[in-house]
Order: C-alpha cells, then sequence, then structure tokens
C-alpha cells in the first residue's frame, strides 16, 4: 500500500505542467524548465536534523506533512538519528485528513510509528499541559490553502502560545502558499470576529506562507514563543502550487485540486447561505447551486458583471453530501481563464450580490458574515452597492495590511 501511494504521489508531482492547464491560468507560450522547490522538511532533512538534535519534539502535522519524494514527515522524523519523536498532534480533519468539515476528532494512535496523536480539534483546540509533559520542542509541517478561514492556521497559532507558556520552542517546517504569495485581496477580517476561523484581522487572501504568518502572529500578538521557521529553497513568491514541482495532496476531503483551490476562498463564503459548493461533486468549489436557483439567470447575471479571469456557464448537479445532499441543484460552474487576474475578494463579493439580488428570500445572506468577517462589507451588499466600489473600499486597508506583512516576509 505504501509503495502504490507513493507511485501515485510521485506522478501527480510529474503532471505537474498538465496541471497549469487545468487550473485554467490562462498563460500562453511555452512552459518553463521545471522548478525544484525543497519545503523546510525536505531542507531540515538536508540539513541532517541538526536544529533538532537531542531533543523531544511533538509533531503537529496531517497528511500533507510529506517530503518531496512522497515520505510522510513523521516517518523522517522517527528515523532521524539523535532525534525523539515523542507525540504527534492533528488538526481540523485528523491525521489522515478524512474527517469531515467541523467534526470532532478524538485522540488516536498512530499505526507506524506507535505514538499517541493529539486530537487539536475535539474537546480541546489547545495543546494542554499534560500533552507537552516531557517535550523540549513542537514542530508543525502542515500545508495551507491560502485562505483566511482555514483554520489550520489558529491551530498553530494556539500551538505556538502554548509553547510560549510551557517555554517549548517552536519550529516550522515552511510550504508554499499554494495561491501564490502576491496576490492580497479581499475585506480584512473585523477585528472584534476573531474566532477559529480567524486568528488575525487579516484579508480573505493573505498571499503568506505559513512561516511567515507565525513570525507575525508571534510579532504582532507578542506570543513570546522561541520560534524558528525552516524555509523553503527556490521557491519564489509569484509561485502557483503547480510551479513548485511538488505533488498534490488534498489538504482537507473536499479540496481536492489546485482548480477548486483556486476559488475555494470566495466559493466557500456562500455555504452559510445556503448554498452547495459542490462538495459531494467531482469538482468541488468550481460549481455552485441550490434548488431554488435558476441557472441561465444566475449565469447571464454573473456574466454581464465581466470579473476578470473567470467565466460562468450555468450547470445542473445533484450534491452527494453537505448542503441540499441528494437534491437537484441549478447554479453555474466557474471556469478561471486567467488566475493571475482573477481577484478572489472581488468574486466573491460579486457571488453574494448576484445571490442576494435575485434570491432574497432564499438566500441566507446574514450567515456569510461568519466567513466574509467583515459587517460594513456584508451591509454594502444588502444595500445594493455595486461590487466594484466595495472592493475599491478596501484599498486604503489593504494597504496598511501589506505594508504590515512586508516586516514578516521570508521570500522574494
Amino acid at each position: 500500500m505504501l509503495l502504490r501511494w507513493r507511485k501515485i504521489w510521485l506522478s501527480r508531482a510529474a503532471a505537474g505542467v498538465l496541471a497549469v492547464v487545468l487550473a485554467g491560468n490562462g498563460r500562453q507560450g511555452p512552459e518553463p524548465p521545471p522548478v525544484r522547490v525543497l519545503t523546510g522538511a525536505d531542507v531540515l532533512a538536508e540539513e541532517g536534523f541538526a536544529r533538532l538534535r537531542g531533543k523531544r519534539i511533538g509533531f503537529i502535522t496531517n497528511q500533507t506533512g510529506r517530503t518531496r519524494d512522497g515520505r510522510r514527515t513523521i516517518d523522517v522524523l522517527a528515523a532521524a538519528p539523535g532525534v525523539t519523536l515523542a507525540a504527534l498532534f492533528s488538526p481540523e480533519h485528523g491525521l489522515t485528513g478524512h474527517v469531515g468539515d467541523e467534526r470532532e476528532i478524538g485522540d488516536a494512535v498512530d499505526a507506524r510509528t506507535g505514538l499517541r496523536v493529539f486530537s487539536l480539534y475535539g474537546k480541546t483546540r489547545r495543546p494542554t499541559t499534560e500533552m507537552l509533559a516531557g517535550l523540549d520542542v513542537l514542530v508543525f509541517d502542515i500545508q495551507d490553502a491560502g485562505v483566511r478561514y482555514y483554520t489550520y492556521a489558529t491551530t498553530m497559532a494556539y500551538a505556538m502560545e502554548e509553547a510560549a507558556q510551557h517555554g517549548l520552542e517552536f519550529v516550522v517546517l515552511d510550504r508554499p502558499n499554494p495561491l501564490n504569495g502576491v496576490a492580497v485581496n479581499g475585506p480584512l477580517l473585523d477585528p472584534d470576529r476573531l474566532s477559529f476561523e480567524g486568528y488575525f484581522p487579516f484579508p480573505l487572501r493573505h498571499a503568506m506562507t505559513y512561516g511567515e504568518l507565525a513570525r507575525l502572529f508571534n510579532g504582532q500578538n507578542r506570543i513570546g514563543v522561541h520560534l524558528t521557521v525552516v524555509p523553503m529553497k527556490n521557491w519564489r513568491r509569484p509561485m502557483w502550487f503547480d510551479e513548485t514541482g511538488l505533488g498534490w495532496v488534498d489538504p482537507s476531503p473536499s479540496l481536492r485540486s489546485l482548480a477548486g483551490n483556486s476559488v475555494y476562498p470566495a466559493v466557500e463564503l456562500l455555504r452559510a447561505g445556503e448554498v452547495s459548493v459542490g462538495r459531494g461533486t467531482e469538482t468541488p468549489f468550481e460549481v455552485l447551486g441550490a434548488p431554488w436557483i435558476k441557472a441561465d439567470e444566475l449565469a447571464k447575471l454573473l456574466e454581464t458583471r465581466k470579473i476578470p479571469g473567470v467565466r460562468f456557464s450555468p450547470v445542473e448537479f445533484t450534491p452527494g453530501e453537505d448542503i441540499h445532499a441528494g437534491r437537484p441543484c441549478q447554479g453555474v460552474r466557474l471556469t478561471v481563464t486567467d488566475r493571475d487576474a482573477l481577484d478572489l475578494g472581488r468574486l466573491g463579493a460579486e457571488l453574494i450580490s448576484a445571490l442576494w439580488k435575485l434570491y432574497p428570500q432564499q438566500f441566507k445572506v446574514e450567515k456569510t458574515l461568519r466567513l466574509v468577517g467583515s459587517r460594513k462589507t456584508l451591509e454594502r451588499i444588502q444595500a445594493g452597492d455595486d461590487p466594484r466600489e466595495i472592493v475599491a473600499g478596501w484599498r486604503e486597508e489593504l494597504e496598511a495590511f501589506r505594508k504590515l506583512r512586508a516586516r514578516y516576509l521570508l521570500y522574494d
């Protein structure tokens, strides 16, 4: 089974050039030579694990914690000379990433190493004193999805806080932001709306890596943990994930491709409003719909908006799970034509605005505030303001965030 998994993983990595087309990036001309990006886990191994020698480690990870050749970072650390891997910690979706959204997870045992796996998405979302007993350092190695409300960032931040309180070091093995490290857009989270889905008031799309976010959290929130980021090699900010040469591993059950991840930050906003976002279909987040939507009507309105980088076409589907499971839905399919031109903040505002305009009785617009995160943004949508004007209204706060963020960036 392990050999079969590694063959599949390596074949995904080898198919990186094809993935560019599937993601709909709209670029022309010959493909550039392949880039060999090394993640923080690869760099740590390349260095001979010198940073961790002689220490007892608690490892926060999941199925995305893998080296470039497809090995679990768990197994690499367990076999590392002079390193004692003492405990494992898992985030939302569990160690293997198969548990559905927002479902509590109990502790478990990793079959391969025999180590206990402490759940950080169950009775507690922070490592406790008992969990941390006897450890010297917490190491974090998880792939991000590049959006503010993805909960792994909060898991990291809470663990940093507890490490500081218990006198432990904290090490982040850095990984790429799959949506590149340049495009910052969307509204900032209201400071009074901080939650497990938003640890810090940053934009919908922050364009930072977890190593950079850890530096920002530690600095701005004055966590005070002894933080080390093991940086990647050869990663550049303009890179999308399919330009890294790394194999795709689903960061959560429904994020099955970069194509879906490329629109996820905008489309997932609709879910709380009683709209299926394609979970339980072959292409989650690339379709959206509901039994009360008229596909032609919605597609026509969205097409008239001329949103750069994306097209909309009518679609019918029956989701196999989640919102409206088993019920025929009409809606739209999103096709990204130029991912570098697509502003995901604007796309989210346009989608919410269109559904509110066409279906004010059925679309639960107020519930979208949970992930939109900005009361002013939602109020302007409800007032009927043009989404382009709403986006323009974010300009000042986004520029302030870019200046703040610049202090913590690690890559060009």
